[in-house]
């Protein structure tokens, strides 16, 4: 019997580690043999090459960060409480947000992967309208609302600042519940 191969998924998964951790610059052959305990051959049984794994790479995260989440939503269906809607938009941005971040400083080098994140990044906005607009008939309002929680689940990584008497994650909170809070004088759904 011959020797098992490591599946395509674990050079992908250990690629996107590799992302999150070091960047682009890291995402090398050797190094993810190295990193998974095996050799590099049975890399090329799945890939053609370096750049074959990035796009695979990409396709993933593109997946991951956005239409697994819109898939779970729509499974669910129906209105959404506000509480849970926080909830699920920053487990999902604490899922990727290395990897995010990662990107987003690859994209400033690389204009396809600019584009990409240009493209999910109008996803997550669609997504995130979508769920404030469940609860928030402003469109001007839906649309302020939206970018404020986006830029909290993938910004606030870049924040330092310290928040006296208070843990981050609490704060995170309380702001996620001052973006999804009903407006004053709309019922309950």
């Amino acid at each position: 019997m011959g020797a098992l191969r490591t599946p395509r998924e674990k050079w992908v998964e250990e690629g996107l580690r590799a992302l999150a951790e070091g960047g682009v610059d890291a995402v090398r052959v050797d190094a993810l043999a190295k990193r998974l305990g095996v050799t590099r051959g049975g890399f090329y049984g799945y890939f053609a090459d370096r750049e074959a794994l990035l796009e695979e790479m990409l396709d993933t995260w593109e997946r991951e960060s956005v239409d697994a989440e819109i898939d779970r939503m729509e499974q669910e269906g129906g209105a959404r409480d506000e509480v849970r809607l926080a909830s699920r938009f920053l487990q999902s941005a604490d899922r990727v947000r290395p990897i995010d971040l990662a990107l987003r400083d690859w994209g400033r080098r690389d204009q396809a992967v600019a584009e990409r994140l240009r493209r999910v990044d109008n996803k997550r906005m669609r997504l995130a309208r979508e769920m404030i607009g469940t609860f928030c008939p402003d469109p001007d309002e839906v649309e302020a609302r939206a970018l404020l929680a986006f830029c909290l689940a993938i910004g606030s990584a870049f924040l330092a600042a310290d928040h006296p008497g208070r843990t981050r994650a609490q704060v995170i909170a309380r702001a996620a519940e001052l973006i999804l809070a009903r407006p004053p004088g709309v019922p309950a759904g």
